[in-house]
């Protein structure tokens, strides 16, 4: 029994050598995480994910947290007995649901988040991105009412929380100079933000493996694309249905300044210490050319 313990603590040690170069290339730098879905959902995977950013925060990683909260935000509109609507994916929202997004994002889900990453040992503070002009943003179309399209991210609020030592933990609700309040695509926001702060990486949890040549067979997982490849992906229809705006997302983030980007299935526990800190990663890595 001791030998198994000692063999078990021997290969502990091994694993935290191998990470060892990832923590010294990654300690210092910038890393947005995009964090939703199912992922959210699940408490278990929620407290795994809170660790992971708490690890990472822990030895000198500068994280910043973009999330999202859409199954949270449809429950509420159920209990008040409104259907949610959606079109091309993204939820129609008139003033009444607007107000919804504001109260579950900027408050229950971002609060419980923060509360989550002091709990493992991080110092977190929860923003929206109504705070200091964070995300301003324009309808994106009639049809949709009050979902926005970005116009302008104003980073300084996030860089003065990094500065301060905080994980900035940022709920995706923008505003325009009216006062009016917009609900933003959590991928979206999490490209411009990282884009604005010249990222080293962003990771987009999802709830698929990543880009699949075969979008039934996991094992034709695609582990590394350049911009480029990944435009002849559109066309050959490997990037298909909702993954179109996710890897949309990943050009405009890279077009913006962000050094490589990571679809990933945020339901694997630990997909962010595996791709961060190991040889073999995890997902699908999107560089520029």
């Amino acid at each position: 029994m001791e030998q198994n313990l000692q063999f078990s603590n021997a290969q502990r040690a091994e694993v935290l050598t191998q990470a060892l170069p990832y923590i010294r290339l990654y300690n210092g730098k910038v890393i947005v995480i995009k964090y939703g879905g199912n992922a959210m959902i699940d408490e278990q995977l929620k407290q795994q994910v809170m660790e992971d950013i708490a690890l990472l925060w822990l030895i000198g990683v500068k994280v910043v947290l973009v999330h999202g909260g859409g199954p949270e935000i449809s429950e509420l509109m159920n209990k008040l007995g409104k259907e949610p609507k959606f079109v091309d994916g993204l939820r129609v929202t008139d003033k009444e649901t607007v107000d919804i997004v504001q109260m579950v994002l900027a408050g229950k889900v971002n609060k419980t988040l923060v509360n989550l990453l002091e709990m493992k040992g991080g110092k977190a503070m929860g923003i929206s991105g109504m705070d200091g002009c964070l995300i301003e943003a324009k309808p994106k179309s009639e049809k949709l009412g009050f979902v926005g399209e970005i116009t302008n991210i104003n980073i300084e609020p996030v860089t003065d929380l990094l500065e301060k030592g905080y994980i900035p933990v940022i709920s995706t609700i923008g505003c325009d100079r009216q006062g009016n309040a917009y609900n933003i695509n959590g991928d979206t926001a999490a490209a411009y933000i990282a884009g604005a702060m010249n990222a080293e990486k962003l990771f987009m949890m999802t709830d698929i493996d990543g880009i699949l040549r075969d979008k039934n067979d996991p094992t034709t997982l695609i582990p590394h694309v350049t911009v480029s490849e990944a435009k002849k992906l559109y066309d050959e229809g490997v990037v298909s249905g909702g993954m179109i705006p996710k890897v949309d997302c990943c050009i405009e983030a890279i077009s913006k300044g962000v050094k490589n980007v990571t679809i990933m299935d945020g339901r694997v526990p630990h997909s962010i210490l595996m791709e961060l800190l190991t040889d073999e990663g995890a997902g699908t890595m999107v560089v520029g050319d």
